[in-house]
């Protein structure tokens, strides 16, 4: 059921890659609320991906390529989408999230810095790249939104997330420092949301992937979040209901970050 909570707004989805990813299941469900959207990806991610098919289904909504380390291509994705749009957009997905070290299976402890710094720079410095940009151009509307995905590894330890997990609290970091600076200047909030472990092509990747999905299903007492709830979530944020929430990350995993131990984990121990 569609409640209009997006009517008139204009936002931009970095990340959709096929149909398992949480951007792709947001930009589907911004544009039933009423948003009209512009996607972006890493030009290699879309020839990767189905992107065009999703374009089709938000309304032939243009597909921009752009590398979120190149400041060139920053510049150019919101120059178009100002000039597509005729003015700033009202909100901004980032879900976007590579580690060269996981996809190599480098151990955390013997992590290569070069890949390490790529993938910093894809996942968590990309954030700031983009809302410094936005902010240079005035291309976010006042009351603006920007969500990024996060997950609970950049507070807690998972062994095998690797240096994804100090990438996950970079981007909560910068989320929080420029949701102060953005909010002081036209009042745009900011925030990161923390989703429980789900199956997208990028979570796969991770070594033991499966055991981190299996064992939050078991610890959350309302089992995990998935993809399209968290796109619902998203809308929320995106939405005027949300205008004085900012700063902060917010957790979407079925009660798992506050949970000690759930009595299906202590069945199982004993």
């Amino acid at each position: 059921m569609a409640y209009n909570l997006l009517k008139g707004k204009k936002g931009i989805i970095f990340g959709a890659l096929d149909d398992r990813s949480i951007a792709w299941k947001t930009a589907l469900k911004c544009v039933e609320e009423g948003a009209e959207i512009i996607l972006t990806n890493a030009p290699v991610a879309l020839r990767m991906g189905t992107i065009d098919q999703l374009s089709k289904e938000c309304n032939n909504a243009p597909v921009i390529p752009a590398d979120v380390t190149s400041q060139t291509d920053i510049d150019n994705l919101f120059d178009q989408a100002i000039e597509h749009f005729g003015g700033g957009v009202d909100f901004i997905l980032h879900s976007i999230g590579m580690s060269i070290n996981v996809r190599k299976g480098i151990h955390y402890t013997e992590n290569n810095y070069d890949y390490m710094h790529k993938g910093f720079d894809i996942s968590a410095m990309s954030l700031h790249r983009i809302l410094q940009t936005a902010m240079k151009k005035d291309a976010i509307n006042e009351w603006g939104s920007v969500v990024a995905l996060s997950y609970i590894a950049g507070q807690r330890v998972f062994p095998d997330y690797n240096d994804m997990s100090d990438a996950k609290a970079l981007l909560e970091s910068i989320a929080r420092n420029f949701g102060y600076q953005y909010g002081v200047k036209k009042h745009v909030r900011i925030n990161t949301i923390s989703q429980s472990p789900t199956r997208t092509t990028a979570g796969s990747g991770v070594k033991g992937f499966d055991g981190f999905v299996d064992y939050a299903d078991k610890m959350s007492p309302l089992g995990n979040a998935t993809a399209d709830e968290c796109a619902n979530y998203a809308v929320s944020l995106f939405s005027d209901l949300t205008k004085m929430v900012t700063m902060q990350n917010l957790f979407h995993d079925g009660g798992f970050s506050f949970t000690g131990v759930s009595q299906r984990i202590i069945d199982e121990m004993t």
